[in-house]
């Protein structure tokens, strides 16, 4: 059995079960789904004073409905501006969201704006303006509150369960759908998910579903070039991502259902994971730190650590995942060398013989922290994050990391790359590599090498 992906080029067989539904999804394929744009209105974004969350919320909604957001924009408050792109939006797109500009002081546009370039007039929706009352009962309301239950006629109305500002969707004499939030994101995200994804689900049947492959220990460059075929291909879609010290695949298929969606991206994210190899950490997943917890607690394991450079960076990560207490046993910052003597039992001698930033001492106090708390791992590490103190032979960015197991001692040395960034980012990569070492370790993988 075998997957057809067609794209660039030569089309790519993929040997997975599922033939029976990639000839549905063939079938179904000649629909073109719909297309979005989002137009954020308000002047408070233009000028930083508000972050732009709600583009993001927007997008991810769409994306599950199997609608192609093609473009987003900002306008500030004001009609010719707004009545601008929305008419470009119009031009191009199938569906555009507007947040924001609901509200009842003057500056609020939206609405007029829409309805004026719709040719539809605004009328009084009654249940909006006894929600409103409502809302202000006992408390001074407004004539100007009332002006936001003026509504486009014809239009679906969305009611807002948090706030005062009903929103609504709306189909023009063209076909083309268009749907207004409020720009609050708590009253925006609960009326998108509640009232309008509803409302265009019914306009749109096709779904997309991505997996993302997690990977660290490999540059963004390197493993574009291992799968750089792959992301020639239409349906399903392949990109890579960078993130600050590490980064992830993106499989995205896009048909009529969950399941010959998630059927198409199956093979493809196989094959992603056969190149790359044990650089991938899993799939789907939230975190490095996700990993490990989940590994240590399917083998029922106890880790510990000692850390010096990431300054604790290490056990904040690992106790910020749910359920880190039945496997993490303790955390300490021994940051001074006569802490280090004193806590984990480093011999005195290896300080002046080696220095502080050495192998010798990263392996000490990894056997230390784990016979200290009494668990399974010990994890340690010693480095210079910066920005000063770093000599020829030990440059900041150098850093020793251990793990002991009790019967074995591992290290790996993490060396800087040609450019250091920061003190926080050498902090932030070292803590990946630990945690990196830990993940190998439980997956039975090689444990030890240079880090780079």
């Amino acid at each position: 059995m075998c997957f057809l992906i067609r794209g660039v080029g030569s089309p790519f067989l993929w040997g997975a079960d599922g033939c029976a539904e990639y000839r549905k999804f063939c079938h179904e394929e000649a629909y073109i789904g719909m297309n979005a744009e989002i137009i954020s209105v308000g002047t408070e974004l233009l000028l930083g004073h508000t972050v732009n969350t709600d583009t993001t919320l927007i997008a991810r909604e769409l994306s599950a409905l199997g609608i192609d957001l093609l473009f987003a924009c900002t306008v500030g408050d004001n009609a010719e501006r707004l009545r601008a792109a929305l008419r470009e939006a119009l031009s191009r797109s199938d569906v555009v969201i507007t947040t924001g500009g609901l509200g009842p002081t003057g500056d609020d546009l939206t609405k007029e704006t829409i309805a004026e370039a719709a040719g539809v007039e605004l009328e009084l929706h009654e249940e909006s303006r006894q929600r409103i009352e409502t809302y202000f009962k006992g408390r001074y309301c407004g004539e100007n509150q009332y002006k936001q239950a003026m509504l486009p006629k014809g239009c679906t109305v969305f009611p807002n369960d948090v706030g005062t500002a009903p929103g609504c969707g709306l189909e023009t004499d063209t076909g083309k759908v268009v749907i207004m939030l409020p720009g609050p994101p708590a009253e925006m995200e609960r009326m998108l998910q509640r009232y309008a994804v509803p409302y265009l689900a019914q306009r749109e049947q096709a779904v997309i579903v991505s997996q993302m492959v997690r990977v660290f220990g490999i540059g963004e460059g390197a493993a574009e070039e291992k799968i750089r075929d792959l992301t020639q291909g239409a349906n399903p879609t392949v990109a890579t991502y960078a993130k600050e010290n590490e980064m992830f695949v993106r499989v995205t298929a896009k048909a009529g259902s969950v399941e010959v969606a998630t059927a198409l991206c199956a093979p493809v994210v196989r094959e992603v994971c056969a190149r790359l190899g044990d650089f991938v950490y899993g799939i789907d997943v939230e975190s490095l730190e996700e990993v490990v917890v989940n590994s240590l607690r399917e083998k029922g394991l106890h880790l510990a650590t000692a850390e010096s450079c990431t300054g604790g960076l290490v056990a904040k990560r690992l106790t910020d995942v749910p359920g880190a207490s039945e496997v993490f046993e303790m955390g300490a910052v021994t940051y001074a060398n006569t802490v280090k003597s004193m806590l984990l039992q480093v011999p005195e001698d290896l300080f002046p013989a080696y220095g502080a930033v050495s192998e010798p001492v990263a392996r000490a106090m990894a056997e230390g922290v784990r016979k200290k708390a009494g668990a399974d791992l010990g994890l340690g590490i010693t480095g210079l994050a910066g920005p000063g103190g770093g000599t020829p032979e030990k440059p900041v960015g150098l850093v020793y990391m251990a793990l002991s197991d009790g019967a074995h001692t591992w290290v790996r040395r993490m060396d800087p790359p040609g450019r250091v960034k920061n003190r926080s980012w050498v902090r932030d990569r070292a803590a990946h590599y630990a945690l990196d070492m830990v993940r190998r370790y439980l997956a039975g993988m090689p444990v030890e090498g240079n880090a780079v």
